[in-house]
């Protein structure tokens, strides 16, 4: 979340930044609740103090001889009582006006950074560069990859909708070798060059949710098991965000990296008409993520390095993709500043999103409260949170099946790819 210290002391400036993204952003009913919770924490804090010198008084007396029944006795617990009944009232409404004031923080999104692309809407996204023009297939005759798989036999979605329903599907045979083998591949580059490998629960709780950002605002895309207060997970970035939370970190520990694999369950609300047959828009699809806790001052050379770490996986699969960088207008509700790497699809005739690599500054440590130290510095600072799909794993496969396809109807394997398959063709 934001720091209401800044929201207070530069709501002008904060309040700009916002609008950067649209309309719809209004800090003034946070400024509101906030200053009247302040004057009742003044009261408050006057009338403990009251309180506890009345205490004094009534106990320095009563050393002096004083008896319980003396008038002036009397007149002080009296006061005293007058207190506690005005403190019994007044807290409650002080605590009413500070969730007030949370409640609203976390529907506030993070502020874009200064270098962020001002834009409205995805069209207005800036494309940086293209790499593997060389891998573009000849659009010749080209199947879409979900008429592939199904030639093959490797995945089936008819009956994947009579176990549970439609954007679902069953891998098979070569095309559950595949999406294995993808994984093994992502998280094996990922450690070799530094991550740790994080294997998370797939149930979450509310929590963990709220820390990463995806509570309350995304509360309808996610899945849940209301018996428990538990949630399948969206994404291993909620996970691993509160693997460290309430925590205090020491500066020596910092970065950390992380890579997980989790399968991954979203709604996909609002995406009715879209992406209907594939791979692409799934309720349940795999993915594998790279998440980092740094030093605020590291963060934005850790964001370029992420970015690097996802395109590495594309350079050696050998499939054409090209890195955009996000509008205000479209940027993620907990980011600050997002690069999208986006494959190639020749079916499509266009580019489609495959990983998305976020510096998301304190808002996510803010609200999870994950901080660090510096050896012999007084006070603790927010850690800086990042992460991106490295990568989602069946837009890959969608990605490999389209353009790796032949005239003969099979599909060659990525050469990084075949010592897990042990075949060079599906």
């Amino acid at each position: 979340m934001l720091d209401l210290k800044q929201i207070r002391e530069n709501p002008e400036q904060v309040q700009a930044r916002l609008n950067r993204r649209g309309t719809g952003y209004d800090l003034t009913p946070i400024l509101e609740f906030n200053q009247q919770q302040r004057v009742l924490e003044g009261e408050r804090s006057q009338l403990q103090a009251r309180s506890n010198e009345i205490g004094k008084q009534v106990g320095q007396k009563m050393k002096s001889g004083a008896k319980p029944n003396d008038p002036d006795v009397l007149a002080l617990k009296d006061e005293g009582n007058q207190v506690k009944a005005q403190l019994s009232e007044l807290e409650p409404r002080e605590k009413e006006l500070k969730a007030n004031v949370e409640e609203l923080l976390l529907g506030i999104p993070n502020l874009p950074s200064d270098t962020t692309p001002v834009g409205k809407d995805e069209d207005e996204n800036v494309e940086l560069h293209r790499w593997g023009d060389e891998y573009l297939p000849d659009a010749t005759g080209l199947l879409p990859h979900y008429e592939i798989g199904e030639t093959l036999g490797i995945f089936n979605f008819e009956r994947s909708t009579r176990i549970a329903q439609s954007r679902f599907v069953t891998l098979l045979g070569a095309g559950a070798a595949l999406e294995r083998a993808l994984i093994n591949f992502m998280l094996n580059r990922h450690i070799a060059v530094g991550y740790t490998e994080v294997l998370p629960p797939f149930l979450i709780n509310s929590d963990s949710l709220r820390a990463s950002g995806q509570l309350p605002k995304f509360a309808e895309e996610s899945f849940r098991c209301d018996r428990d207060d538990l949630w399948l997970t969206p994404t291993a970035e909620v996970p691993i965000t509160s693997y460290h939370r309430d925590e205090i970190l020491d500066i020596d520990q910092l970065p950390l990296h992380y890579c997980a694999y989790t399968p991954c369950f979203r709604r996909e609300a609002g995406s009715y008409g879209r992406d209907t047959r594939g791979l692409i828009r799934l309720h349940q699809f795999d993915k594998v993520e790279m998440y980092k806790f740094v030093h605020p001052e590291q963060s934005a050379a850790e964001h370029e390095a992420l970015l690097k770490d996802a395109e590495a996986i594309l350079q050696a699969l050998k499939l054409p993709y090209r890195v955009i960088e996000l509008c205000t207008g479209d940027l993620g509700f907990s980011a600050t500043k997002t690069y999208d790497l986006e494959v190639w699809m020749p079916s499509q005739g266009k580019y489609r999103e495959i990983s998305s690599c976020s510096n998301c500054w304190d808002f996510q440590a803010r609200r999870a409260n994950i901080r660090f130290k510096a050896a012999g510095k007084k006070g603790t600072q927010f850690v800086h949170t990042l992460n991106g799909s490295g990568l989602a794993v069946g837009r890959t496969m969608a990605a490999i099946l389209e353009n790796y396809q032949q005239s003969d109807g099979t599909v060659r394997i990525p050469e990084v790819l075949q010592p897990f398959m042990g075949r060079d063709v599906l």
